[in-house]
Parts: structure tokens; sequence; C-alpha cells
């Protein structure tokens, strides 16, 4: 009687530290809306300890389930909720971290969650609040399978939201079942937006790429000491009105953000893998996929003994008020490291001046919009182009002069790009501006609008974008990748001609390249910008229906014609590369090709 007693008594203590544990859980999870989005300091503890509590909580519901089961009468979907909070952790860390393993984290606990179908019974529970928590789900394991491109997978799952979506709806005649439709369509026009070209295996089925950096995809370098600078802080602004999205991402966000990342490492002997989770109750993931408190961290966490190569820190702001923008860039240049560079990336509308004779080149020649949320104190807001801005919520060229106290890099992706050609080296810091064109064909107009802009998809896969503006919608891979060497061979080129300017300049007084691209040119990923943007400029010289000086980007300080932008040699790849696609009609004339 006594032992039954002291079973009793222990299986109730059990239940009373798990609901502590679940609790205090829940409280941590709360608190992190309420951590500052900028600055890499100010939320690292707190992450630390709610990473440390959900540690303890899964570990605590796998080694003790049979009881939990039998005396708190633990639910599957109970469990389900655990899993997707820390895929969120998972999530957000990433988010403020840039390191792309932990997006692979996230994905292993929202895929647990659907291979062992632990919210399947959400619908027989009859509580509207679980079929919500389960549309939820959907939507942020569809986000993180976006972001690590397993587009098959992506489409079964918007599949299985729209039968959980109809379903809640019939079950429940809900508020707000609109909304819900809303972002059944969304991710519906974003998936369609996102495959700009289709590239295709021998069964004509499509083969999704990667467009992040890897040691394969990185430009050759022939380095010099003046190569000094890495790329430490990201601001990637997204504030194009018409534009695909899906749950704060913009497709020009989506795609730069990949284009500034390198390739998630996946190992098969991780001892972090899901393997390791695989055995007993449900096969849930393992209590050791939760990095201890102290582990992740912003220079990246270690794995078998070896450190992971950082990303560049980002910021991804979503329409935000000229205050928010302003706010981020602070932080980034304040977080900047001796050597480090900033980088601005900015796809939005133009603000259009008035102004017929301006002075000030840093506020009268208009700007960009950053918000079009309604301002609650002057009741104005924003519009699309070719109705009033605020002023106020203009992003000007000016704005910007403070922060060229440190190496800065920027690229404007608007219809008013060319008005960020005038910013001043006050500071003698490096400076580097690639504006897109102001203007594209007409034929292309209403697709870039809605599916992103062409500038960022030459930024983000040169070949894609060449492809496009040929009005090529299908490779076959093994033309892909043949297509695909002429663009390894371009950028070669042109890092060669980058670095012979300056050798030309120092030796001969030739050739001259500005300085702030020499300092820039040593950091894999402003290496790849710099030279994808010689590749559409090349590109969009040549082509017969980009006529017109805004329908080329520009850049600031300008890159050399002769000696680089004009250069035969690269000319010569492009027409090389028009003929293997079988598109050479649609560029100017040039010498035969081999």
């Amino acid at each position: 009687m006594v032992k039954m007693e002291s079973t009793e008594e222990q299986d109730r203590k059990l239940v009373l530290e798990f609901c502590h544990l679940l609790e205090k859980s829940k409280q941590l999870f709360n608190g992190l809306r309420d951590l500052p989005q900028y600055g890499h300091r100010q939320w690292q503890a707190y992450f630390g300890r709610t990473f440390d509590v959900y540690t303890k909580l899964w570990k605590f519901q796998q080694q003790h389930r049979m009881v939990l089961d039998s005396k708190y009468g633990l639910k599957r979907w109970q469990i389900g909720e655990i899993a997707s909070k820390i895929g969120q952790l998972y999530y957000h860390y990433y988010l403020r971290t840039s390191e792309t393993n932990y997006l692979n984290e996230a994905y292993q606990f929202y895929a647990a969650i659907r291979g062992r179908a632990y919210y399947s019974r959400a619908a027989k529970e009859d509580r509207p609040d679980l079929m919500v928590k389960k549309l939820r789900y959907y939507a942020r394991f569809i986000v993180v399978c976006l972001l690590l491109k397993k587009m098959k997978l992506v489409r079964e799952l918007v599949t299985e939201l729209e039968k959980q979506i109809q379903e809640y709806t019939n079950t429940y005649e809900p508020e707000d079942h609109l909304e819900w439709s809303l972002v059944l369509e969304e991710i519906k026009g974003f998936i369609k937006a996102e495959a700009a070209v289709a590239v295709l295996h021998a069964d004509s089925n499509p083969i999704i790429l990667s467009h992040r950096l890897s040691p394969l995809t990185t430009p050759p370098c022939e380095r010099s000491p003046h190569m000094t600078l890495s790329l430490q802080e990201i601001l990637i602004v997204g504030s194009a009105c018409e534009q695909a999205k899906f749950s704060e991402l913009t497709m020009d966000m989506f795609r730069m953000l990949q284009t500034l990342e390198r390739e998630p490492t996946e190992s098969a002997t991780n001892p972090l893998s899901m393997a390791h989770g695989l055995h007993g109750h449900d096969a849930s993931p393992a209590a050791s996929r939760i990095p201890p408190y102290g582990v992740p961290g912003s220079k990246g966490y270690m794995e078998n003994g070896r450190h992971f190569r950082d990303n560049p820190h980002k910021y991804l702001l979503y329409k935000p008020s000229i205050s928010q923008l302003l706010v981020f860039l602070a932080s980034g240049f304040k977080e900047l490291p001796l050597g480090g560079a900033l980088l601005l990336y900015m796809s939005a509308d133009g603000c259009f001046s008035t102004t017929k004779h301006p002075e000030d080149f840093g506020y009268e020649l208009g700007g960009l919009a950053t918000s079009v949320k309604r301002d609650s104190v002057d009741g104005g807001g924003l519009s699309c182009r070719g109705k009033s801005y605020k002023e106020n919520h203009c992003l000007y060229p000016g704005d910007l002069y403070p922060f060229t106290r440190r190496p800065m890099f920027i690229i404007i992706d608007s219809d008013n790009s060319f008005v960020f050609q005038h910013i001043p080296r006050y500071f003698g810091q490096p400076l580097v501006v690639l504006m897109s064109p102001q203007d594209v064909p007409p034929a292309f107009q209403a697709d870039v609008q809605h599916h992103g802009s062409l500038f960022t998809l030459f930024l983000h896969s040169p070949l894609t974008a060449l492809c496009y503006i040929c009005n090529v919608g299908d490779v076959p891979i093994h033309h892909w990748e043949r297509c695909q060497t002429y663009v390894d061979r371009f950028i070669t080129e042109a890092s060669r001609l980058v670095t012979r300017c300056r050798i030309d300049e120092i030796e001969q007084g030739i050739g001259f390249i500005d300085s702030s691209y020499v300092q820039f040119f040593g950091d894999d990923f402003l290496r790849t910008l710099i030279l994808r943007f010689v590749f559409c400029d090349v590109v969009l010289r040549l082509h017969r229906g980009f006529r017109g000086r805004h329908m080329r980007p520009r850049c600031e300080p300008p890159l050399p014609a002769n000696e680089l932008l004009e250069h035969p040699s690269l000319s010569h790849i492009i027409f090389q590369l028009a003929s293997a696609l079988d598109v050479r009609g649609h560029f100017s004339e040039g010498p035969e090709c081999d």
C-alpha cells in the first residue's frame, strides 16, 4: 500500500513538474515579442533561457510520456504545439543571426509534426482556436520550405492547407475565413511568380536550383592588400506596393536574402540530425536538437568541432516607416566592426519630385517610398506611381549621408533609382551605389511589377534573368548547365578585368577604377554583386529591346566603359551564350560566335 502511494506521489510530482515547465516555456516564448528587433546583444540571453526551458520540456515529455498520457491526459496536438514552438524558435533565431543552418533545424521540427500527424485530430476537438494553430503551423512550415527551396513539398503543403482552410470554414463559419483565403491566394501567387524560368529534367519535371553562395559559385578573385573590407551588416527593405509577397517577404526580398546567404550545411553524420531522435514515442525529434543555453550565438555554432562560416547579419524590413528604417540603419551602423561594411538593399516605388530646378540633390530630386501604411498623426498615406506621396514617408538620398561615415554598399531597385547617384563622400569612406534601370520595355512592365524586379533577378540568378528577357520559359538541365558555363566564364573574365584595371591604374595611370570597388572586392558577397551588375549592364546594353539610358543600370562611382563594361571579351561571351540559347536575334550585331 505504501508502495502504491509512493508511485502515485511520484506521478503527481511528474505532472506538476511538466505543468511548471510548460507554463514557464509559454511565458518565455510570449516574452520574445517584447525583445528589440535590432541590435545583437540585447536579446541573446533571453533566447538562451528560452532554448534551455524548451530543451528540458521536450526531453521531459519524451522520458515520461506514459505517465503524462495516463495522469495528465497529454494529447498529440499538445506535443505538436511544443514542437511547433521549437520550430518557431529556430526560425526566429535564423532571422536574428542569418545563419541558414538554423533553417534546417526549424524544418526538422515542422516536418516531424507533419510526419507524425500531431495535429491530425485537431478538427475533432471542437475547438476553433486549435484549428487556427494548425493553419498557422502550415503557413510557417511553408515559409521555411520556401527559404530552403523545397518547392515540391511547398506545393504539397499548399494543397493540404487549402483542404484545412475549407474544413475550418465549413465547420466553424469563422469571421477570419476571408483572411485565410487571402493567405492561400498570396502563397499561390508567390509560387507562380517565383518560377520565372523552369529548368527541366529529361522527363520534363522541374528541377529546383539553389542560388545561395557556395564554394562552386563564389567568383574567383586575384587578391590584393587593398581588399580590406568584409560585409557584416545588411538591411533588406521591400516596399514595392504591387509585388507578389508572402509572410512579409516580397519577391525581391526573397531573392536578395538568398543571394546574400551561403548554402546551408547538411551532413549525414550531423550529431544533431533527425535520425538520432527517431526512436520511441512517435519518433520525435531528439532533445539534443535544441542547443543548450549559450550555444546559439551571433557568431555561428560548433558542429563536430567545426566552426560554421558566418553569413553577414541582416535585417528584413517589409514596408517599414521611415523612422523604423532609420533606426535599423543606425543599429547596423553601430554594430559594424572594424573593417566591416554595411549593405542597404531597397526595392521600392519612387517618390517623384515636382521641383523644376533642384539645387539640393539630397532632397529635391525625390526618393523612395517606404511605407504605404496610413499615418496616424496626419491621416495621410502613400500610393503607387502617378499619385502623391507624403514627404515624411520617403527615403531621400540625403537621409543616407550620415551613414557614409563607415564603408557602405547601396543597391537601389526602383523606378526612381538614379536620384541616388549624387551621394557625396564627405567622410572619405568607401561607397558604392548600384542602381536599377528606371524603366523596362512595355512587354515586361506588368510582369516585373508583380513578379519581382528584373534588376534584382539579375543579381540573384544572371542566367535566369537573361532567359527571361529573351522569352525562354524552360530549359533542359543539360542545356542549362552548358549555358551556365558561359556565365561562369563571363564572371571570371570580368573579375580579371576589374583586377587588371587596378593594376594598370597603379602602373600606367590608365583604366581607372575607383578604390571603393577594390576595397569591397575581397568580400565574396560584394564581389558577386559587382560582377553580376557588370553582367546585367553588358546584357542590357547589347539587347535590342532595352534602348535608352533609363533602361540600363547605373553605378556610382562609374565603372570604366572601355576597360570593362564595353570590353570585347565580355560582349563575345554574351553573344556565345545567346547563340547557345538560340536567342541570338535578341541582341545587336556583333562578331560571329564560335
